[in-house]
């Protein structure tokens, strides 16, 4: 008999988990409030649920006597996995305290600075009042962003105390539980890094570092619209921070599992751990790297929610030049396609279109207002460092 998985959210991310787990002869029954969400056409099986609804979708989990849990790509579903898992002793990426100090960012800031770690200054809050109050604690400029979403959404950089009370408006607008955080600023030394890394048994087994891209002509600077493989972390803060994350790992007991993480390197000189979520992050991370490294992250993760024995990762590096576009538009209005400089064709991989002629689409607020991604494979990096430093040049999404 074929084994079960459920699978929180519908995201077109979910489906190439969706297509691994059916390879491994594996059941997907997935599950999110939204039906007319893609992935739902390609289970086995779609329960109309809130995925933040923990225990809704414990008692659908009982019903189905499903084997493992997921939440890839889906920010929102992690803590319910987690919880779920541990109510009914599936396998979990950690126990379900250290998944909820992963998930938000002012636990995740008080871990960092309890255990000696490189931090911003950071302060979380549920009510406006109490942060203005404590706005001389902080030198501005500073981030207002909430303390349990992902994908940049509610992010805002705040250059004096007059912005304040909308920043943190539009944070609470994007709060599950109604909670932000005010950070100090940290100016990047070159791009921040968001890529993927898995651990086994706790052991941290496979470490990446990408170079993200952002236009700062959309409603959202800080949502990347482009990545490479070629990090401008240094690699003596890359070395830094990979001990740090296994030094992370331990600290919370994490066991095996895929995560997204977030480093950056400041112009103060030090390198930053900024966001771990046991989780594949968005923006298919984890299918760039299996171009460019041969790991196919996704097959790892879906075994580790089964409990299946994963041997050793085989030895990788980063192949030639592998570069993301994130396709994206500058203001609202209904799609009419999508122009590529002649130049730049023979470089792709993949075009994947999100969207139909006519569809309506946001200006770029966030990662999920993204309408496609082109996977792109460069001859060197001199040539990649030109396309992806203004891609907009190259690439241009027609909304009339």
């Amino acid at each position: 008999m074929s084994r079960k998985i459920l699978l929180l959210g519908g995201s077109r991310y979910a489906l190439p988990v969706i297509d691994t787990a059916h390879k491994l002869d594996c059941k997907v029954y997935t599950c999110d409030y939204l039906p007319k969400n893609i992935a739902h056409k390609y289970s086995d099986g779609y329960e109309n649920i809130s995925i933040v609804d923990k225990e809704a979708v414990l008692n659908i989990a009982k019903k189905m006597k499903v084997d493992g849990i997921m939440s890839f790509a889906c920010d929102p579903g992690v803590v319910t996995a987690a919880y779920v898992a541990e109510k009914m002793g599936l396998p979990s990426a950690g126990s379900y305290k250290s998944v909820c100090i992963l998930q938000n960012k002012k636990k995740f800031r008080k871990l960092l600075l309890d255990n000696g770690f490189n931090v911003p200054m950071a302060r979380g809050y549920k009510r406006i009042g109490d942060a203005l109050e404590q706005m001389e604690e902080f030198l501005f400029p500073v981030i207002v962003k909430p303390t349990d979403s992902a994908g940049s959404k509610g992010v805002t950089k705040v250059e004096s105390v007059d912005g304040m009370k909308s920043a943190i408006d539009h944070a609470l607008g994007h709060s599950i539980d109604g909670e932000f955080i005010v950070e100090k600023f940290l100016e990047s030394k070159g791009n921040p890094s968001d890529s993927e890394c898995f651990s086994i048994d706790g052991e941290l087994k496979f470490v990446s570092y990408s170079s993200q891209g952002f236009d700062g002509e959309c409603g959202n600077p800080y949502a990347p619209t482009g990545f490479t493989w070629v990090p401008t972390i240094s690699e003596p803060h890359q070395k830094e921070l990979s001990s740090e994350l296994q030094r992370l790992l331990r600290i919370l007991g994490m066991r095996t599992s895929l995560y997204n993480v977030e480093t950056r390197e400041s112009i103060d000189g030090k390198a930053y751990i900024m966001e771990v979520s046991p989780r594949g992050g968005g923006n298919r991370l984890a299918e760039m790297l299996r171009y460019s490294t041969g790991v196919d992250l996704i097959e790892l993760a879906v075994k580790a929610a089964l409990g299946d024995t994963i041997g050793e990762i085989q030895d990788y590096t980063i192949n030639d030049f592998w570069a993301e576009i994130i396709l994206h538009s500058k203001k609202s209005g209904h799609y009419k396609g999508l122009s590529i400089s002649e130049e730049l064709k023979k470089y792709i991989v993949e075009t994947d279109i999100w969207v139909a002629e006519g569809d309506l689409v946001e200006n770029f607020s966030g990662a999920n207002k993204a309408v496609g991604t082109l996977i792109l494979r460069f001859d060197d990096k001199k040539l990649m460092s030109q396309v992806m430093s203004k891609p907009s040049q190259y690439v241009f999404v027609d909304v009339g």
